[in-house]
């Protein structure tokens, strides 16, 4: 089993709004970066886990932990000429955007915050991509030691 972080802004979509669906499951879709895109279609697999990351909000940080449901799939929002995620270079005959299916686990008992985490990033959370200068990725994948330490910080 493999472990990632996928980031939301919770003013989009957050970890309350994941525990109101039915089954507590939803599709991540709408990710535009192929770096991303190549985690969801070609390295996600049901069963693997992913923190749910809320970013660009006042207080950043690992608020929930969700399981893969289905691996990935194309996105079928990049087809929809009336969805936000429209993408016109898309074709479905050759998607080329991709996105799983996720269900709520449970939401952290507290949020994890950014700051928290870079207190942690020259030992026990060295070399995560969360926290490496630069890093944008809406998706990443999160080593087995880091998921560990970071759930030992709940």
């Amino acid at each position: 089993m493999n472990h990632w972080l996928l980031k939301t802004e919770p003013d989009t979509f957050n970890v309350a709004d994941f525990a109101g669906l039915p089954a507590r499951t939803t599709s991540w879709d709408g990710v535009r970066n192929y770096q991303a895109r190549n985690y969801l279609r070609d390295s996600m697999k049901v069963g693997d886990s992913a923190f749910i990351y809320h970013s660009s909000c006042a207080v950043p940080g690992i608020a929930g932990i969700t399981r893969i449901k289905h691996a990935g799939y194309p996105d079928d929002t990049a087809f929809n000429k009336r969805h936000p995620h429209y993408d016109p270079d898309s074709d479905p005959a050759n998607p080329r955007w991709y996105m799983v299916d996720v269900q709520l686990q449970r939401a952290l008992k507290r949020v994890i915050t950014l700051e928290e985490l870079r207190t942690h990033a020259s030992d026990k959370l060295s070399g995560m991509l969360l926290l490496r200068a630069g890093n944008r990725l809406s998706v990443t994948p999160v080593e087995e030691r880091h998921w560990r330490f970071i759930l030992s910080l709940e």
